[in-house]
């Protein structure tokens, strides 16, 4: 089924001021999560600060900071922000650094469960069931009852820390096959309790975690939830499955908007991103044997799908046909013109990554001349970049992330290099 666009007249300006739950946004953009490699010791730097007043300062309504994990097993990186009383000076100073540019902020909250990396950790990784994963060479812990109620618990948390920080919005990680995601999955999950088998089971985790941050923060700040639609994996959850669980997320009453993705940074990531799958440039940062393997069966684990621009939105309208939710269109939005086109159709905001990190003021000179369109290739070489400061590789030319530290570079740590194929978090 799809939807029937909305009359012109109707149809909303993506420039205008807009609701999301209790908060008003100055426009209906939101800078997607695309991790940041900027975090250091489990907190928030001074370059992580300004790599989101960038796209604060460059019109965004909201951007969103990623990847915070919700427990010490759950990173994918070991430097990544986690949520605890040590990390809240920083984000405090985050949110009122962007706030001070007329943004909104909100925190991408999880757990990388199955994704994760256990030796960077020091911990096993999480999964439904036990499962082999192929770039740390490790087996990953089937969750127990106790780590269940422990991590949903850990989410509320999470939520109640981000109201305290000056956060406008949490974002609930549900996709990716990160660990709601892998419960979700029939073909991760092989649990025969009540967390396996039918759809109600397997999506009973998810639905906990939400209801628990809504128990926890209420109306305080704005609640979304980044769902698959599709895992791209034979066996995975699909699109039928995705349109019922966004109906139980709904009727939950736990979200103010849902946005929906694609993919498996677990078994299929290039899936999410369309464009170029840059094996070199994969192998390159990668320690030995994963380089010389990526360089001779790399395009079996990496494939590359043609991109067009809104790549999201066909599958994405099967779902914003059946719920009244406010949802986030994310996918290939690089002009004004799918914008308007995400607005016709019933969207009532966009989410940007890509394009974003070639321009950060992409917003504001589409603002100023409307047939302004992103410079982004979709070569996805920004994907490499992810734990020594995000960029775009075209402005950067191979230099540090003008947001980045000192720091060692992530070939020092094998495991968290290895995760970059896999835990990639970059998003559209």
């Amino acid at each position: 089924m799809t939807l029937t666009p909305l009359p012109r007249s109707e149809t909303p300006d993506v420039f205008a001021p807009a609701r999301l739950g209790p908060v008003t946004l100055r426009n209906r953009t939101i800078k997607a999560a695309t991790y940041e490699g900027l975090s250091r010791d489990n907190l928030v730097t001074d370059k992580l600060i300004d790599f989101h007043v960038a796209y604060a300062a460059g019109g965004v309504g909201m951007t969103t900071v990623a990847y915070c994990a919700v427990a010490p097993e759950g990173r994918t990186d070991r430097h990544q922000i986690l949520w605890r009383p040590e990390a809240l000076p920083g984000l405090r100073k985050l949110t009122e650094a962007v706030h001070a540019e007329g943004a909104a902020v909100s925190a991408q909250i999880g757990h990388a469960g199955p994704v994760a990396s256990p030796k960077a950790n020091g911990l096993p990784a999480l999964a439904p069931s036990r499962h082999f994963h192929k770039t740390t060479l490790s087996f990953t812990k089937p969750a127990s009852q106790t780590d269940i109620a422990r991590i949903v618990e850990a989410h509320a948390h999470a939520a109640r820390m981000a109201v305290e920080a000056g956060f406008d919005a949490v974002e609930v990680h549900l996709g990716h096959n990160y660990l709601a995601s892998s419960f979700l999955s029939p073909r991760i999950n092989h649990r025969d309790d009540e967390y396996g088998g039918k759809l109600a089971n397997r999506a009973r985790f998810a639905l906990e975690i939400m209801r628990a941050v809504r128990a926890a923060v209420g109306d305080r700040i704005a609640i979304l939830a980044k769902l698959n639609m599709d895992d791209g994996v034979p066996g995975g959850f699909w699109l039928d499955e995705a349109v019922t669980v966004s109906r139980w997320l709904e009727e939950s009453g736990s979200l103010d908007a849902l946005e929906l993705t694609a993919g498996s940074s677990l078994l299929n990531p290039m899936y999410l991103f369309k464009g170029d799958a840059p094996l070199r440039e994969f192998a390159g940062v990668m320690p030995e044997p994963l380089k010389t393997g990526i360089k001779l069966v790399g395009k079996k684990f990496l494939h590359a799908y043609p991109y067009t621009d809104g790549y999201l939105l066909e599958d994405a309208r099967q779902i914003r046909s059946q719920i009244s939710l406010p949802m986030v269109l994310l996918g290939g939005i690089t002009d004004r013109a799918i914008m308007d086109t995400a607005m016709a159709e019933g969207f009532e905001f966009v989410a940007m990554g890509r394009a974003l990190l070639r321009e950060p003021d992409l917003i504001n000179r589409i603002q100023a001349e409307p047939r302004t369109r992103s410079l982004c290739d979709h070569n996805n070489k920004c994907m490499t970049t992810i734990y020594r400061g995000s960029r775009c590789v075209l402005v950067d030319a191979g230099r540090p992330s003008p947001f980045a530290d000192a720091a060692p570079a992530v070939t020092t740590a094998p495991a968290e290099t290895a995760e970059a194929v896999s835990a990639v978090e970059t998003s559209a």
